[in-house]
């Protein structure tokens, strides 16, 4: 399966439950997940969509700790069968 699948089943899954899965680009700033989630009651994500077997560049892993370390919940999907946990991870508060 490709990234593009994957990345579509998951902006599928999203928009399911209510939600938005918005590409998220910021110029000037590499390293930026590809995907912004936002599910009712305000719930907020960042996704890094990968290839199967694909592993997150340095840059990009620096990002994920910062944004955790700022509280926002961060995820690296390479497998279609990741996304029912990261929803239910998502809307638990």
């Amino acid at each position: 399966m490709t990234e593009k699948k994957i990345e579509q089943a998951l902006v599928s899954a999203i928009k399911a439950q209510g939600g938005v899965c918005w590409k998220f680009v910021s110029p000037g700033t590499a390293g930026i997940p590809d995907r912004i989630i936002l599910m009712p009651i305000g719930r907020i994500a960042f996704v890094e969509v990968k290839a199967p077997g694909e592993r997150p560049r340095k840059l990009q892993l620096a990002r994920h700790r910062l944004l955790r370390r700022l509280g926002f919940k961060t995820f690296v999907l390479d497998n279609p069968e990741q996304i029912g946990g990261i929803l239910d991870e998502i809307q638990t508060p």
